[in-house]
């Protein structure tokens, strides 16, 4: 028991008294990953804060500052050990959302500290197709991304991008040699979303690349 009062009293005295961990110590935690305050982070991890805390929706820690692209807190947490690969419910990972933000150096940190690129589902490759951001895809690409893969509806990255009207992006894929004829629901390729969507520039490139009408 004295001992045990000595640990106390020293924790108190360096100001790093173990956190009872409620729902206020962990809205706390969240805030101040969403907010950038790395401090505050640190010193509530110091308390005894899980890596790998969880929000009820089940988004991590990692992921909220991924998110937001708090590098210094994404590499913080990665050095107290949190898991780069945790999933949602809905599947989706850290670098997904550092991805689908544009997040070019958050990806690059997660990815060299163990976050899969390639994995089943969504992958973060969709993602940056999707929002039309070229600096990620092109980092995704050049670290090995599998530039066919479909997502559960049947979806490219190339045909996300034909879709959006992200022309810089579909012609970095196509570049890359994506296959511009690959099918996914109901049969429809990259040209076709092209096409419905009106990018008539996106259509000529995937025409030029082979895609067939």
């Amino acid at each position: 028991m004295k001992y045990y009062l000595l640990i106390i009293v020293a924790f108190l005295m360096t100001g790093l008294a173990p956190v009872a961990v409620g729902q206020g110590s962990l809205d706390d935690f969240f805030n101040a990953a969403k907010v950038n305050d790395v401090a505050e982070v640190r010193q509530l991890l110091d308390r005894g804060m899980d890596p790998n805390s969880t929000e009820k929706q089940g988004f991590s820690i990692l992921m909220v500052a991924s998110r937001e692209g708090h590098i210094e807190i994404v590499r913080l947490l990665l050095d107290r050990k949190a898991n780069p690969n945790a999933r949602t419910p809905s599947n989706e990972t850290a670098i997904m959302f550092a991805a689908f933000k544009g997040h070019t150096s958050t990806v690059k940190l997660l990815h060299s500290r163990g976050a899969e690129i390639n994995k089943d589902g969504w992958t973060p490759l969709h993602y940056a197709a999707y929002q039309g951001h070229v600096e990620t895809t092109k980092y995704l690409l050049d670290a090995k991304a599998n530039i066919d893969a479909q997502a559960p509806n049947g979806a490219t990255a190339l045909m996300l991008a034909a879709r959006q009207g992200h022309f810089d992006v579909a012609k970095l894929l196509l570049w890359q040699v994506a296959d511009p004829n690959v099918k996914g629901e109901n049969d429809a390729t990259a040209l076709q979303w092209a096409l419905k969507g009106q990018h008539t520039d996106i259509a000529d490139l995937l025409r030029k690349a082979g895609a067939k009408e």
